[in-house]
């Protein structure tokens, strides 16, 4: 098999956890080649993510382990096994990296926690809202490509309601339910998306509110995406359209922290089937309504 010459996001972050799994064995890569009968140029190429290694190489590396150190061997495995394939395969030739690799760490969640300052999260968004925000970019290369991103923004959200799909907590800042992105009626029929969406078992949605004094914003949007083991965690930061991933346990651990936070400040989630004399104080439900109202 020839090396992979532009792996992507999970089979690089499959190589990086070898090399954790190496360092945390105490193993300098000539030595871990000649505990797994390969040669040195092959391990370096697994660690970055160019190639991959088999389950039982990989169980050769986790036992040269201390007896104190604990590793998700099975996770790791699965990590490697599944990477690089999915039905955004197919977009590989016109969209680039960091819509493929966002697509194929959602597939493999368990669970997604989105805070967004300005926009609706991606996977909450209606086809014309997002087509409104990437109207807005400032890119010639996004305008390039509008129709195709938009149509793979729409297939993302297929995740939410597939088989055993992740779990979705988002927290949305008052202040992306006012910019009015494609004009009131693409953001009434927003709002009301959001409304709906939040019928879904697995969607939490909830607004942090303008009003709240002493309540500042988290300073920039980001997503803590969660596979089956919290240790292969990643944390997503989205900066002018391009894409940073954040992998190492203390940022994912800090991330996670900050979220929850970000959860107490926020209103009570989003509860569209609750009647309204149930409510006895201001909640998410009730500050979408309130902006929704003037745009009826």
């Amino acid at each position: 098999m020839g090396l992979r010459v532009d792996p992507t996001y999970r089979q690089r972050r499959f190589g990086v956890e070898v090399r954790r799994l190496r360092e945390a064995a105490g193993l300098t890569v000539s030595e871990a080649a000649q505990v797994l009968g390969m040669r040195q140029p092959h391990v370096s190429n697994v660690e970055a993510g160019r190639t991959s290694l088999s389950a039982e190489r990989l169980q050769k590396l986790a036992q040269a382990l201390s007896g104190t150190y604990t590793y998700p061997v099975d996770a790791l495995l699965a990590l490697g096994r599944e990477s690089g394939k999915g039905w955004w395969s197919d977009y590989h030739a016109t969209l680039g990296a960091n819509h493929l690799d966002l697509a194929e760490l959602e597939a493999g969640a368990v669970a997604l926690h989105s805070y967004e300052l300005l926009l609706v999260p991606g996977l909450l968004q209606t086809f014309e809202y997002a087509t409104a925000v990437h109207s807005s970019g400032f890119s010639p290369a996004v305008n390039d490509v509008r129709e195709t991103a938009v149509e793979f923004r729409m297939q993302r959200q297929r995740v939410l309601t597939g088989d055993q799909p992740p779990r979705l907590h988002a927290i949305i800042h008052e202040a992306a339910l006012r910019v009015l992105y494609g004009g009131r009626a693409v953001m009434r029929d927003q709002l009301l998306r959001l409304i709906e969406a939040s019928r879904l078992p697995n969607v939490t949605i909830q607004v942090i509110s303008l009003e709240d004094e002493g309540r500042s914003a988290f300073s920039h949007p980001f997503m803590l995406i969660e596979p089956d083991v919290v240790e292969l965690g990643t944390v997503l930061i989205d900066q002018l359209g391009k894409a940073q991933y954040l992998d190492d346990r203390q940022s994912v651990a800090e991330y996670g922290q900050s979220f929850a936070r970000l959860s107490e400040l926020a209103l009570p989630p989003v509860d569209a089937d609750a009647v309204p004399e149930a409510r006895t104080a201001k909640d998410s439900l009730g500050l979408i309504q309130h902006i929704l109202y003037p745009l009826l």
